[in-house]
């Protein structure tokens, strides 16, 4: 009777029993009110009743089931019912109106505890013996029931979610279209926005209850799972699955979880252990076949794994990956890898499933990837050997498929492998199998295959996991890897530049370098190994220098890696590359080139070569235009060089980081001087950051009597103009030591000069006069190098340097004047003397020319003519006039066109920039002579001295800019030399002037720098290329399409046109320049697509328009003569304008992602820019339509009339361009070409024939040949395109085989097919006559037997294995064969002639 009182709250007499058969006639899809009096009693009850009644109902099961078990009687609980008059369809009728009332979006936490409650406690009743039979099942309420927490349970408003929606990608990666919504979906979304508009708000409190009731709930139903079969009830089990799926993310769970066989519910803590205990109840067999529940639940789970949000209709959505949802994540992996070591074989080929799935639905967001493969390698791990060859088999197929973003996860699949044991070839029994065990074949079939992957994401992706490869402690991976890129695997590596250093540091990872010493062998492949290393390497090396950002970055780091481990040597041509690329055009380059020789230096920090690419990578970084660049290289220096200078002792110790220092520092005195301009900047900028401290004055002097005092004086000469106080004793006593010493170098002498120099305002009268006396005894010996000469000399100006101008003046005049003398003493003896030149010491000869260029710019009064001739006399023989100093010299001979004197080339080299350095100071000079440079450098044979003359007509420009200007033309001349230096030395000179506006593009100056774009030497044709973009067309945006006509005529040497290639040239230039000809043709359109390349598309536009007025119009008007040099020049400008570069950007690229790639996110921002871009296309390309068709489509009918009457062969490249041009158009012919019939037809001829020769060239790039070409490790198919979506069938986690397609199914994914063909030999063709139909269920290189293997029925690609069935019959197939296969004979051709057939039928 305590079960009845129970049930008393529930008023089951009161209600009536027509309200009762009318909410069964509803099928519990509605809710239907009661009476007022009633529904007001019912909604009084509280949750004591209900926990009350609860109680009641378990303690007659558990007393109902315990009798049943012992043999014994009790009455049911269906009989007390009876007794009592309960009718139990009004009791499930009753509880329905709690269910109901719960399950609205506005119910209060009452009535949604109380529908809890109530869903609770029918769950229990199903669950008794018996339930069927008294009818209390309904299928709709226990769905309801089972599904009420997700309506009951807060959930984040539907605004919040739609916008989250629209933030994640689609689970492809691909932007979707957006769905057409029917009426019933848009008035239910208008609902539903009302409905948000009234949100409710829960307390703390209020969510506790719910949570207590859902407990309750959840218990229930796995009780009744316990005792309730849903074996026939499939589309219950499905409910429940997805139910407890998305239980797991009901609340954190807290501690470990045990997935045990039999569970106590009681004592479960949390709701998603709950969950779990019921995914793995629905497993057992009593729910139905446990392979079938076994593909319901691991579908479900799928989803979790990858964080995505799956419904009931529609493409997974991405979950926001945080705490909670990476959480679940993991205890799903947990519970997958439970359930197959539970169930073993039952459960392995649903595992293989879950594996293909999370492969194929994988999107591209590196971290869902990264913990995608986490997944892979934790479930792999539960696999026999045999099952993991054969998903390593479907793995290599896999990462050859057509969509990048498979190809891409390929990739970190294998490197989550890599980290895990290798697998012994005894664990799998089958041999062809056992080949794809060992991690060689993850690395070099699967990983290194990626370096030559069609997309530049997958190439840089492999290219920076093959680095970290070498990072992993596995040796056979290291073994791998440097199997790739040396000949044979057992060799050695030993590097002579191990240090103790430098070991501590390789002894931390287990690499190749660890293995122990053995024989080097040699094999009959060797050669064919080292081929294989060599071009593994030049690929590497190609990469680093890739069109795209992302592969330049990871093939920096692949280089690294391999060099840091000692895979490749550390020569001067592997290490270039790094500091090459410290100097990228892509910010984000230059910062990894930086970092990766920062990485380099750390790990090799004694190896010279190393050093010496880390100074040239790093320190002209400090110029760089980006603040960040200039930031790093910065912070490099100021860590590798300036916070090592510690104080030094005799005897002091230095450890690896201060001996770098002091290496580094001495090679910037001595190999990287080239250097020391880019390292002046940085001390400019540590001045202003308070980097010089007097402690770091006090360190840096003490190393200056150390070995290494060559790098300490170097610091100290670029620190010492910033430091106000300095230990001025020292540095005097170093000079003493230099005045003295004959051991010290040129370099550091320099640097001692150029520190006096700087302190020379603090010292005293006294000690000055003897730094001078010294100097000058110094410098009239004439024993000094020319650099501390020049040194010396700017030493001793500063010394005399003094707020009054002249008395700084008189200072100069009278010391350096005394230099003067002495040298032009020394001069005269030498060249008026009969027998001077014979006793002549070259040496001594070139420092007093060099003494005196460098001493008389601080003097000019005392230079007179006498100097200047004496100097002059230096080249040429004039020595009477000179000693009668009568008529000067007539300035328009050369100076190689005087006497020949027995003076060297070096001396008369010296000569000339002494000579310029005269002219610098006079202006009369600089008239004299420019005429006789100008003549030297057409005419001289000495490189030395044409050279020295192409620099000090540039420096002279400078200064008397309007007077050098007219041989401009001279200097620019020398871009065409015959020495390579002279042209090298002309570009940077005239670069430079061009730079600073000393000099404008005129005349032919813009054209002589096309032709050094072709120069022979490609370093020089780089250099020119650099010049041209980075440095002077940003100051010109225009330079370009100004000039782009007119060479078309200056390079042809065409000069017939009325306004272009008229500036003055002399026949000797205009022959040295000419590219005209076939023979230069390739040149010159060489220079055409670089022009081309960097235009905009409104230049694109503009030249073509004016192509059409300036050339074309000419022509059509017999303003130019269609003669012999005209026809070439219509032929190139059709040409030209036939170029792939003069088709407009925003038509020819394809909007939005390039071709390859996929967009990684889909959000407003990039559907944004698509739309634009498309909306950009079409406009553009209605206003390129008309422009053709009004101003070109004229003038070729025009021209075409014209060619055809001269019957000129031009015509052809009028119909080529006409050809290339009308693609576009193809359905438009007619409409273009209405003025003329003919042209209209041969253009649409010439158009037909293209797309059949188009179609051939793709029928023979598919076919491959089925037995010759071999993949190392299995025969594979990689299907290009994915089959078209089907509609979802239920619980479709399976691998079933595809439908026929009409198209070809199985190709060559276009990354591989290029490798496929160069291993493939020459193949014939058996059959050339097709019957109609033959070739339509398979492509022309399709197998007869293809194996495949499918996974998810739901839209998804075909991913291949090695099981399946074929696709078709024996038919409908091209056979193939190679060369070595016997050819049949051909059957003989029965042709007839109809005109013979004709004369037959006659005589008949």
């Amino acid at each position: 009777m305590e079960l009845i009182s129970a049930l008393q709250f529930l008023r089951l007499n009161e209600v009536p029993e027509a309200w009762v058969d009318a909410v069964w006639d509803l099928e519990f899809t509605e809710r239907k009110p009661l009476d007022d009096t009633i529904e007001k009693d019912l909604t009084a009850s509280g949750d004591k009743a209900f926990r009350n009644l609860h109680q009641c109902l378990l303690a007659h099961a558990a007393e109902q089931q315990q009798s049943a078990g012992s043999g014994g009687t009790s009455q049911s609980i269906w009989a007390i019912l009876g007794e009592n008059g309960v009718s139990v369809k009004s009791l499930v009728a009753v509880l329905s109106f709690f269910i109901l009332a719960g399950k609205t979006k506005t119910a209060s936490v009452q009535q949604r505890v109380s529908g809890l409650n109530a869903a609770s406690l029918y769950l229990l009743l199903l669950g008794i013996p018996g339930s069927i039979a008294n009818k209390v099942f309904h299928e709709v309420l226990l769905d309801t029931c089972s599904d009420l927490t997700s309506h009951c349970w807060p959930q984040e408003s539907g605004k919040k979610r739609k916008k989250d929606s629209l933030k994640s990608s689609q689970a492809d990666g691909k932007r979707s279209k957006p769905q057409r919504k029917d009426a019933p979906d848009m008035e239910m979304d208008d609902a539903e926005e009302e409905e948000e508009d009234e949100e409710l708000h829960f307390s703390g409190q209020d969510l506790v209850k719910i949570r207590d009731a859902v407990v309750l709930l959840v218990q229930s139903l796995l009780r009744l799972l316990q005792t309730f079969p849903l074996k026939d009830r499939v589309q219950g089990a499905s409910n429940c699955t997805q139910i407890f799926s998305k239980l797991l993310y009901f609340e954190p769970v807290i501690g470990e979880l045990t997935f045990g066989a039999a569970q106590d519910i009681t004592k479960l803590r949390s709701v998603p252990e709950m969950a779990f205990y019921g995914l793995q109840l629905l497993c057992s067999p009593k729910h139905g076949d446990q392979k079938e529940s076994l593909r319901r639940v691991f579908h479900r789970l799928l989803y979790v794994i990858l964080m995505m949000n799956k419904g009931n209709r529609g493409k997974p959505t991405l979950l926001v990956p945080s705490q909670a949802v990476l959480s679940t994540r993991d205890l799903v992996l947990h519970f997958v890898c439970h359930l197959v070591e539970e169930l073993k074989e039952l459960a392995l080929p649903f595992l293989h499933i879950l594996l293909q799935h999370i492969c194929f639905q994988m999107v591209e967001k590196s971290e869902f990837r990264s913990h995608g493969a986490q997944a892979v390698g934790m479930l792999t791990s539960q696999m026999t050997g045999k099952d993991y060859a054969c998903f390593i088999k479907w793995l290599f197929n896999f990462s050859r498929h057509s969509k990048m973003v498979c190809r891409l996860f390929s990739v970190d699949v294998v490197m989550v492998l890599l980290e895990q044991p290798e697998r012994r070839p005894e664990e799998c029994q089958d041999p062809d199998l056992t080949c794809f065990l060992p991690h060689k074949v993850l690395i070099q079939d699967l990983l290194f295959a990626r370096r030559m992957d069609e997309s530049p994401t997958v190439q840089g992706h492999a290219l920076a996991c093959l680095a970290r490869c070498l990072e992993l402690p596995s040796l056979n991976v290291t073994r791998a890897v440097h199997n790739l890129f040396s000949a044979t695997g057992t060799h050695t590596v030993l590097e002579g530049e191990i240090t103790e250093g430098s070991l501590s540091s390789q002894q931390s990872q287990k690499t190749y370098r660890s293995l122990p010493f053995r024989t080097v062998e040699f094999s009959s492949t060797c050669s064919s190994g080292c081929d294989a290393a060599k071009e593994n390497m030049a690929l590497l090396l190609r990469r680093v220098k890739d069109g795209k950002t992302n592969v330049r970055k990871s093939a920096l780091q692949a280089l690294v890696g391999l060099l840091k481990h000692g895979v490749i040597p550390t020569s001067w041509e592997n290490l270039a590359m790094l500091s090459e690329r410290c100097r990228d055009p892509a910010v984000s380059v230059k910062k990894k080139a930086l970092q990766c020789v920062g990485e380099l230096l750390a790990a090799k920090p004694e190896c010279s070569v190393v050093q010496k690419a880390w100074l040239q990578g790093v320190v002209p970084a400090v110029v760089d235009s980006e603040n960040s660049v200039q930031d790093k290289a910065l912070e490099a220096l100021d860590q590798v060089l300036l916070s090592q200078v510690k104080l030094y002792a005799a005897g002091h110790h230095l450890d690896t980081s201060q001996r770098l220092t002091w290496d580094l520092l001495g090679l910037l005195c001595h190999d990287c001087q080239d250097l020391s301009r880019y390292f002046s900047r940085a001390f400019t900028i540590w001045s202003k950051q308070n980097k010089f401290t007097p402690t770091f004055i006090t360190n840096l002097i003490s190393h200056t009597e150390a070995d290494h005092a060559a790098g300490a004086w170097l610091l100290l000469s670029k620190v010492v103009a910033f430091s106000p106080r300095l230990p001025y004793g020292k540095i005097l006593d170093a000079w003493d030591n230099m005045v003295s010493s004959k051991d010290v170098s040129v370099t550091t002498c320099c640097h001692i000069l150029c520190v006096i120099g700087d302190v020379a305002a603090n010292l005293n009268e006294d000690t000055k006069d003897r730094i001078v006396c010294d100097l000058m005894s110094r410098l009239k010996t004439f024993t000094l190098s020319l650099e501390v000469i020049s040194a010396a000399v700017e030493t001793l100006y500063q010394l005399g340097r003094s707020e009054d101008v002249k008395e700084t003046q008189a200072f100069l005049n009278q010391h350096c004047g005394e230099l003067v003398s002495v040298c032009e003493a020394y001069l005269a003896a030498i060249i008026l003397s009969e027998n001077g030149s014979q006793n002549l010491n070259e040496e001594l000869m070139v420092k007093h020319l060099h003494t005196l260029g460098v001493a008389s710019l601080h003097c000019p009064a005392k230079v007179g003519k006498r100097t200047v001739l004496l100097v002059e006399s230096v080249l040429t023989t004039h020595s009477d006039k000179l000693a009668e100093c009568q008529e000067e010299l007539p300035p328009s001979l050369p100076l190689s066109q005087f006497k020949a004197n027995s003076l060297s080339t070096r001396v008369r080299a010296h000569g000339v920039i002494t000579l310029g350095k005269l002219c610098l100071q006079h202006e009369e000079l600089v008239q004299k002579y420019l005429p006789v440079f100008a003549r030297e450098l057409e005419v001289g044979t000495e490189v030395a001295v044409r050279n020295n003359v192409v620099v000090i007509m540039c420096d002279l420009c400078v200064r008397y800019t309007n007077i050098v200007d007219h041989y401009i033309p001279n200097i620019s001349a020398c871009l065409r030399d015959s020495e390579a230096v002279i042209r090298e030395q002309t570009l940077i000179m005239l670069t430079n002037l061009l730079q600073e506006e000393f000099v404008k593009w005129k005349g032919s100056l813009f054209f002589r720098f096309m032709v050094a774009l072709v120069d022979p030497v490609p370093a020089i044709a780089s250099l020119c290329e650099y010049c041209l973009l980075h440095l002077l067309l940003k100051k010109n945006p225009e330079m370009f399409s100004q000039h782009f006509i007119e060479c078309i005529f200056h390079f042809n040497s065409y000069s017939k046109h009325k306004s272009y290639n008229k500036f003055p040239q002399s026949e000797s230039e205009k022959v040295r320049f000419s590219l005209k000809g076939a023979q230069h043709r390739e040149k010159r359109f060489r220079i055409y697509r670089f022009l081309l390349e960097h235009f905009t598309d409104a230049q694109r536009f503009n030249i073509t328009n004016k192509i059409n007025q300036t050339v074309l119009a000419c022509f059509a008007d017999e303003e130019l003569p269609l003669d012999a040099d005209g026809a070439e020049i219509l032929s190139e400008t059709f040409n030209i304008l036939s170029l792939k570069e003069m088709k407009l950007q925003a038509i020819s690229a394809p909007a939005g992602v390039p071709a390859g790639e996929e967009p990684e996110e889909e959000n407003m921002a990039t559907m944004a820019k698509a739309v634009l871009q498309a909306a950009q296309k079409k406009v553009v390309s209605q206003v390129q339509k008309k422009a053709f068709i009004e101003n070109t489509v004229p003038l070729i009918i025009s021209l075409k009339s014209l060619l055809e009457q001269k019957r000129s062969p031009v015509v052809r490249d009028l119909m080529a361009y006409l050809q290339v041009t009308m693609q576009e158009y193809r359905s438009e012919v007619k409409e273009f070409f209405s003025g003329d019939e003919q042209l209209a037809a041969e253009v649409e001829f010439a158009l037909q024939t293209a797309e059949k020769e188009r179609e051939m060239e793709e029928q023979m790039d598919n076919c491959t040949l089925t037995g010759d070409a071999k993949t190392p490790t299995a025969q594979v198919s990689v299907q290009d395109s994915p089959i078209r979506s089907r509609p979802l069938l239920p619980f479709s986690f399976a691998t079933p085989q595809p439908p026929r397609l009409d198209r070809p199914s199985v190709r060559l994914s276009h990354t591989d097919r290029r490798m496929h063909r160069s291993r493939q030999e020459s193949i014939t063709l058996e059959g050339t006559v097709m019957r109609k139909g033959d070739v339509k269920d398979r492509a022309i290189s399709t197998p007869k037997d293809v194996n495949i293997n499918l996974t998810f029925d739901e839209g998804v690609s075909a991913i291949f294995s090695d099981r399946g069935t074929s696709l078709g019959g024996d038919g409908s197939v091209l056979h193939m064969q190679s060369n070595e296969q016997q050819a049949p004979r051909q059957r003989q051709w029965n042709v007839q002639s109809p005109l013979r057939q004709k004369k037959r039928s006659s005589k008949v």
